[in-house]
């Protein structure tokens, strides 16, 4: 456990160093959010009723955005050869880097969504669902796009092979966040989107570390 903290907080630190990559996630995030009353007009219940699905789809391209170099970095200077020699288990030094990087722009866009939430106009009794599920989607997109990114390593333009791969699994995320959120609005019961979306995080966490390892050992090979 000591040392998978250890790996969580090199990353977090390399993330920090280059702080630029995880402010451009966020401003990204923001400026996407505040162009839509500009493009569908300024009305507040129009902004209202589009407000979940417009944060969601945001919150789901800034994360993918985030994704792109997750293994690159180490795999290009070699710094992968040398974690995969570690006494943790591979599973857990992909699961740290997915951690890390939650931690540095899922956490600020879950965090993020209320102020831009308001700015649309969403009714209030949203605000707390989005919250939770937005709090148990992004951890299992990253997951999902890190699963990804590590069987792209090392190919040609990864950024666009990356979207072609995981953008349908992130479909069911989408919709079952969006749906939680519209549900709490409605005053309809909402518990069962977030618990579909906490199983969907639970079959994530189960699966993708032993995914992404097998995938990066075959990149090593």
């Amino acid at each position: 456990m000591k040392l998978f903290l250890a790996m969580v907080r090199r990353d977090l630190l390399l993330t920090l160093r280059q702080g630029s990559d995880a402010a451009l996630i966020l401003v990204f995030y923001l400026l996407a959010v505040l162009m839509f009353p500009f493009a569908v007009g300024p009305e507040p219940a129009t902004l209202a009723r589009i407000g979940p699905g417009v944060l969601w789809v945001t919150a789901l391209l800034a994360t993918l955005l985030a994704l792109d170099r997750l293994f690159a970095q180490d795999f290009e200077d070699g710094s992968l050869d040398q974690l995969a020699l570690l006494p943790l288990p591979l599973p857990l030094v992909a699961l740290s880097k997915v951690l890390a990087n939650w931690i540095c722009t899922g956490l600020p866009l879950t965090l993020a969504a209320i102020p831009l939430a308001v700015t649309l106009a969403m009714d209030s009794r949203g605000f707390g669902m989005l919250m939770a599920a937005l709090a148990l989607g992004t951890p299992t997109l990253n997951l999902i796009g890190g699963l990804g990114a590590a069987l792209i390593l090392g190919a040609r333009r990864a950024s666009g092979l990356l979207a072609l791969l995981v953008m349908p699994l992130y479909i069911p995320i989408l919709i079952f966040g969006v749906a939680a959120v519209d549900a709490a609005i409605l005053g309809l019961p909402a518990l069962p989107h977030l618990a579909i979306l906490g199983a969907c995080l639970l079959v994530a966490l189960a699966l993708c570390p032993w995914g992404m390892a097998a995938a990066l050992r075959q990149a090593l090979a």
